[in-house]
């Protein structure tokens, strides 16, 4: 039913513009200057919603109209697409715009997922231009009547962005096709990439017209919004997001070609919830992060969750289903029986292959075609028995590929038609014309082997329509004169390329770009016994009638919940700048350490306890000299000179090295090695850990190791007085991870019976020996002082990696030993806004050394070289 839009008059819109300040840089991260600068020609997003929200989550109208407002809450999900579901046409008498549901449109379709009381909004554009003068009634009354907000895109940015960078570049690459040369598609072209920014911002501000950041869910669809969820995050940090694309992704080695590859990569991190049809594509988007952004993912409980800077991020894996009442409606139609009893006259006595496809050089129509001429070439007796429809939906883009694929398929449906028909048979049907659904299903019906040959394909809905259309219904039943309770069959011959392949496992699967092989399986297809078919058949009903659009969309609904649900325990830190953006997720009790808190303790305690690790806390990790600078030896020579102080400088670095750099600390206590070797103070002997005879082990590692370095590019091994460390960081990283795997495992099984431990790291594989981690330096040095002097009433504890989580895990389950009469001042606290079991953090080793400098004041206040000192220090940063 056509619903005419032809009243209302739009009030001023009392909801703010949003914009998200950026830093410009030549890598697009100036977002503004995309949007509105020199680059494209872009008026501001029209003001189209003339509502407010009066209550959280509820638009008012502003009618006057106070009663009608609730106050109580309805579940919402915010939809967004690039293309709302619905159809426009203009009205002939009145010359308004009439629109009306797509009821075909997957969007639409979803909804049946959901309970009864959400209410879903769409966000999308229209399939239609309108004018800029109509473009504030349209929207006003499309959200009035269908919960629609349109984002009215300017015509030449549309061109850019949908026929440009997502057709031209980003569907040709997400199918694997690269610009190998002009001929063979199109080079990235970055203003092309601008306008998908751009169009990615507009479709932003419409949904932040209308989101209840708190409350509402939101849902984004496909490889045209993959930036979207930036826009979204850098807003609202807790919004509550979902994204599932509906095209294949391709592997990393395609993918990386990409010259904006880690700024989508990254848009897409911004969601709770990443959702894929297939493994294979859900594997190569962990592949790619893994290669290009160094995160890894694991499995926990049947879920798959990447960490991103303490967000999980969560992948989800569900192909999409059918409206499976859509289909079943159209089967009863009149018009379907008719056309039914059509198709079985023309083609009687014949068996009839089905294949419906989009002309485009991927849906591998050709190929399809050859493999039936060579079918009828090498099956003589099968001439004359056996049909082709193939049926071809309008191309979704243009360009000389699809022109030659479109000439391509016609030459060869010609030469086979001339070589194997007769005035009466046409062993290849092709129709090239837009054909209705009935029309549709009635060839479905009709169809003994349903054939998709995609070279490749995100989904494909095909496969699931003929078999739902081969089950039958009362009146197809009727109509093709089929008792009701005779066994129902079906066939399908599927490329392994497509995304319905691994959930039709009845079908015969097949590699496209193997004629011989697709010859045989349309053979065996035809061949088959019925009884097996039936068989296949009653297996693909089962599945296709359990998962369809209302289970995908209500799994997907759900998992998205779940992934959401601790956004509220947290706290959340923006950073990054421009497309890079991405949020801190962290503990609500994590904090920045305050130099005025912590110096504050410090003043009233007097035993106090004070670790440091070296690389990435009192240097910088990225500085190539690694010895102190003069203001820090003299900040820590401070420190340790204060009689009150116990200060160790804790490092997984060998003891000559530290030795040399921490020279001039004569009273700084050294643990190297992760606490194997100890020295008290510079006029102490180090002490070890285990009797050198304790790393015989050493022995059996080192020969392994080395195999394990030679069969791995770009690994190496550093050898320590007292461990073993093999590195992997600068190999391949899926293959580098692989062997890291393989060599733990190895270890492991060798030093079954020897005092050595073996850890996995961040691109390291680890052995050592027992009893040795920087938390049992803690306990030493803690344990010390007790006997020595008393309690610590004072510890302090700064790491910025992994090893040094040991130490915080230490000192908190030293100091609440019972036996100590009071618990001390702790500041645990790591490097960097991370995930850790330190309370505090600082930003950087600047941080940290400012943080040692006001506790170096407060040792020694001010004598006339320190003041010097500061002054001098505080120029410096």
């Amino acid at each position: 039913m056509l619903v005419n839009l032809c009243t209302g008059i739009a009030e001023p819109d009392a909801l703010g513009k949003h914009f998200l300040p950026v830093m410009a840089s030549r890598s697009c991260a100036n977002l503004l200057d995309l949007v509105s600068g020199d680059l494209l020609d872009i008026p501001q997003t029209p003001r189209s919603l003339p509502r407010v929200m009066t209550v959280p989550g509820i638009i008012s109208d502003l009618d006057g109209d106070s009663e009608g407002t609730s106050s109580v809450y309805h579940e919402r999900k915010i939809v967004v697409a690039n293309m709302l579901p619905l159809h426009a046409q203009r009205d002939a008498g009145s010359g308004k715009w009439c629109f009306s549901w797509d009821e075909d449109a997957l969007l639409l379709q979803l909804k049946d997922g959901f309970s009864a009381e959400t209410d879903v909004i769409y966000v999308g554009s229209l399939k239609v231009e309108i004018d800029v003068s109509e473009q504030e009634e349209v929207a006003q009354n499309l959200l009035d009547k269908f919960n629609c907000v349109p984002t009215f895109l300017p015509q030449d940015l549309l061109k850019k962005f949908y026929y440009g960078f997502c057709k031209q570049q980003l569907w040709p690459l997400f199918h694997y096709m690269l610009p190998m040369c002009p001929d063979h598609g199109d080079r990235f072209d970055r203003s092309l990439w601008q306008a998908y920014v751009s169009a990615n911002k507009i479709f932003a501000d419409k949904v932040m017209e209308v989101i209840n950041p708190e409350e509402d869910y939101i849902w984004v669809h496909d490889y045209h919004l993959m930036i979207l969820p930036t826009f979204l995050r850098k807003h609202y940090n807790r919004v509550k997001l979902g994204f599932f694309l509906h095209s294949p992704f391709p592997s990393s080695e395609i993918y990386r070609t990409l010259p904006v590859r880690d700024y989508i990569l990254k848009g897409l991190l911004n969601s709770d919830l990443i959702g894929f049809h297939t493994f294979d594509y859900a594997r190569h988007f962990l592949s790619c992060c893994s290669r290009m952004l160094g995160l890894y993912y694991e499995s926990k409980r049947g879920h798959i969750g990447l960490d991103y800077f303490g967000r999980t991020v969560y992948i989800k894996i569900l192909p999409v289903g059918i409206h499976m009442g859509r289909l079943e409606s159209v089967l009863n139609l009149s018009s379907t029986s008719i056309r039914v009893k059509e198709i079985q006259e023309q083609f009687r006595g014949k068996k009839v292959f089905i294949g419906v496809d989009d002309m485009d050089i991927f849906k591998g129509i050709s190929l399809k075609l050859l493999a039936f001429e060579q079918l009828l070439q090498q099956h003589q007796e099968l001439q004359g028995q056996l049909v082709l429809v193939q049926i071809v939906n309008p191309a979704r883009s243009s360009g000389k590929d699809v022109q030659e694929a479109k000439r391509e398929t016609y030459l060869t449906a010609r030469r086979i038609n001339e070589a194997y028909g007769s005035p009466d048979y046409e062993p290849v049907v092709l129709i090239d014309r837009p054909v209705a659904r009935y029309e549709k299903t009635a060839y479905y019906a009709v169809a003994e082997c349903c054939i998709v040959n995609a070279v490749r394909d995100g989904m494909n809905l095909v496969p699931y329509k003929y078999i739902v259309c081969r089950q039958g219904s009362m009146a197809m039943n009727k109509a093709m004169q089929i008792e009701t309770d005779s066994p129902r069959t079906s066939m399908l011959v599927v490329s392994e390329f497509v995304g319905c392949s691994p959930s039709l496992s009845g079908a015969i699967r097949i590699n496209p770009w193997d004629i011989d092989s697709v010859t045989d399986a349309m053979h065996l297809a035809i061949t088959i016994p019925d009884s097996e078919k039936h068989l296949r058949h009653e297996k693909h009903y089962r599945y296709v009638s359990s998962h369809d659009v209302a289970y995908w969309a209500r799994s997907f609904a759900q998992d998205l919940e779940r992934a959401c649900k601790d956004h509220y325990s947290k706290r959340y830190w923006g950073i990054g700048l421009g497309l890079g953006f991405r949020v801190v997720s962290l503990s609500p009790n994590f904090r920045k350490l305050s130099i005025d808190h912590i110096v504050s303790a410090y003043k009233r305690t007097s035993r106090r306890a004070i670790f440091l690790d070296y690389d990435g806390t009192v240097v910088p990790q990225s500085s190539i000299v690694k010895t102190l600078s003069t203001e820090v030896v003299t900040t820590l020579n401070i420190l340790c000179n204060d009689p009150k102080n116990t200060v160790f400088i804790v490092s997984g670095r060998g003891r000559s090295s530290l030795s040399e750099w921490l020279a001039p600390c004569d009273r700084l206590g050294i643990a190297a090695e992760h606490g194997y070797f100890i020295r008290w103070n510079k006029n102490t002997d180090w002490e070890s850990g285990p009797p050198t005879s304790d790393l015989e082990w050493k022995e059996i590692v080192e020969p392994v190791m080395n195999l394990y370095m030679e069969a791995t590019d770009g690994s190496y091994i550093e050898t320590k007085e007292s461990a073993l460390v093999w590195h992997h960081q600068d190999a391949d990283p899926d293959f580098g991870s692989c062997q890291a795997k393989e060599l733990l495992d190895h270890l492991e099984n060798v030093l079954a019976n020897e005092p050595a431990v073996v850890n996995r790291g961040q691109y390291i594989v680890e052995v050592k020996p027992q009893g040795v981690s920087k938390g049992l330096v803690a306990q030493k040095v803690l344990s010390t002082m007790v006997g020595r002097e008393g309690a610590p009433d004072f510890v302090m504890c700064i790491g910025d990696d992994r090893s040094d989580e040991d130490m915080f895990e230490s000192i908190l389950s030293t100091v609440s030993c019972p036996s100590l009469p009071a618990a001390p001042e702790i500041f645990a606290c790591t490097v960097g806004q991370k995930p850790s079991k330190a309370k505090y953090y600082l930003d950087d080793t600047a941080d940290v050394v400012r943080l040692l400098r006001g506790l170096a004041n407060a040792s020694c206040p001010k004598p006339p070289h320190i003041a010097q000192f500061q002054v001098s220090f505080d120029s410096a940063f």
